[in-house]
């Protein structure tokens, strides 16, 4: 390696720092203790003025979740040590409606993130959470004017109940698995979003979270409604920086699509490599409607994230477009489910991993065809590059066929870049390191063409980062 080339990986580690990896000082309101009890579940409650319901669903979560055994049919989660979280930081004592009214030092690190100039210039609306809170959410006013609602949860809990309670927990109940269970026991920030019927939102919505303090969990929950006829297109996107200990995310994103609707939901993650990344997001779509799963997971500790899809009734249409990057010590367990629960229904799931530095990544997905979705059809493609002789990639599909007229195909890939591939490349003026990034920026084209161009250009920024080693 040559000295320009040392100084050009240590330029590019030196912006990624500036731009994600950087941390605050503390600077909070309110923080439980260590650990998670009754009492600190009571305590988050009492904070947030819920109604008594809702206490009474965090407590009875928690049973579930001290009644669940932690998962071992994937990654070994041995090393999270529960009690050493703190489950709810409040960083400030109220949101902000304008960007005016967020603390400073928070509003410094949004500025340092570009997310007030990326509502400025492409968004419908905006959202920041910050460690366990939402600290920002605005909406365009015309929309508004219209009846979108896009609130963070905690808002639309104290005034839209009766919308609240009529979803929450209907798409993830509290026992569906552990850490669903945990997160509707500590939950706190995340959006509540509901889009009327014929309501066609052109610009995409936007919450972006944020891990500042170390040894946090952060548990945001997710609402999505989108109704008859209804066009919405969500983006996420999520840091933290780096520290010795390890830190938690476990949300939870429930999305329901009426009949003749079409969502999309848009994950863009760079978590640090001392994250323990466990998600569970799941959309029920109903008739002749349709949702696509866009989620990139870069980064984090370990990842265990399957999007799903219900597909309800006949005519609903389904799509998962996963990416895993692996790198050193990262293990990227991610992939997609489709349950075909009606007859003509349609579903594809594409999953691409990459893995170098010895990272590990596995493909785990399920295709359900329930015995009355006859008709349906399903595809499910799975490829893998490993950009070194260490890596390690795996596939776990499960295929469950209870109807005997359907159309179900399933194919998985694993390759390596070739040496003549690189070379190739370099004999046309190229370094090696930008030849590797062009072999795996086509790879991933699948999925950056599904991004608006602001996203696709920072997602094949993330890679670069990736692919010099900044991350992780």
């Amino acid at each position: 390696m040559t000295l320009s080339d040392q100084e050009q990986i240590k330029g590019i580690r030196e912006a990624y720092e500036e731009e994600y990896g950087f941390s605050d000082p503390d600077s909070y309101v309110f923080k439980t203790r260590k650990g998670l009890d009754a009492n600190v579940v009571a305590q988050i409650s009492e904070a947030k003025n819920e109604p008594q319901w809702m206490r009474d669903y965090r407590l009875n979560a928690l049973k579930i979740y001290q009644s669940k055994p932690v998962p071992t049919w994937g990654p070994d989660l041995s090393g999270l040590r529960e009690e050493d979280i703190y489950y709810y930081v409040r960083p400030a004592d109220k949101e902000g409606r304008t960007w005016d009214e967020v603390p400073e030092n928070i509003k410094k690190t949004f500025d340092r993130l570009g997310i007030p100039e990326a509502e400025q210039k492409f968004l419908a609306g905006a959202g920041a959470q910050y460690d366990s809170e939402m600290v920002y959410h605005r909406i365009r006013e015309e929309l508004e004017a219209q009846g979108v609602i896009f609130k963070s949860i905690d808002v639309a809990l104290q005034e839209n109940e009766d919308l609240f309670k009529e979803y929450f927990g209907t798409v993830i109940p509290a026992h569906d698995n552990k850490y669903a269970a945990l997160n509707s026991a500590v939950w706190s920030g995340g959006s509540f979003i509901y889009v009327p019927p014929g309501v066609k939102i052109e610009m995409p919505l936007q919450a972006y979270f944020r891990l500042n303090t170390a040894s946090i969990g952060q548990f945001e929950r997710t609402i999505i409604i989108v109704d008859e006829g209804a066009f919405l297109h969500y983006v996420e996107g999520c840091t933290a920086p780096a520290y010795t200990t390890e830190s938690l995310h476990s949300g939870v994103i429930e999305i329901v699509v009426k009949r003749g609707a079409r969502s999309r939901y848009t994950t863009i993650q760079n978590w640090s490599d001392n994250v323990y990344n466990l998600v569970t997001q799941r959309a029920m779509v109903y008739g002749d409607a349709s949702h696509e799963w866009v989620d990139a997971n870069l980064g984090s500790k370990i990842t265990m994230k399957y999007p799903s899809l219900y597909l309800m009734e006949p005519g609903a249409h389904g799509e998962i477009l996963s990416i895993a990057f692996a790198g050193k010590g990262q293990i990227q367990d991610a992939g997609g489910k489709a349950v075909h629960v009606a007859p003509h229904t349609t579903s594809q799931i594409i999953s691409k991993s990459i893995c170098k530095d010895g990272g590990r990544s596995s493909y785990r997905g399920l295709l359900k065809v329930h015995p009355n979705a006859e008709d349906s059809k399903s595809t499910v493609v799975c490829d893998a590059l490993l950009l070194d002789d260490h890596s390690e990639s795996d596939t776990y599909p499960y295929i469950e066929i209870e109807s005997p007229r359907v159309t179900v195909g399933h194919e998985a890939t694993v390759s390596k870049v070739g040496d003549d591939q690189i070379f190739y490349l370099m004999s046309r003026g190229m370094t090696e390191d930008d030849a590797n990034a062009m072999v795996v920026n086509g790879f991933l084209e699948p999925l950056t063409k599904e991004l608006p161009m602001e996203y696709s250009i920072e997602m094949n920024r993330l890679i670069r980062l990736q692919m010099e080693g900044s991350i992780g």
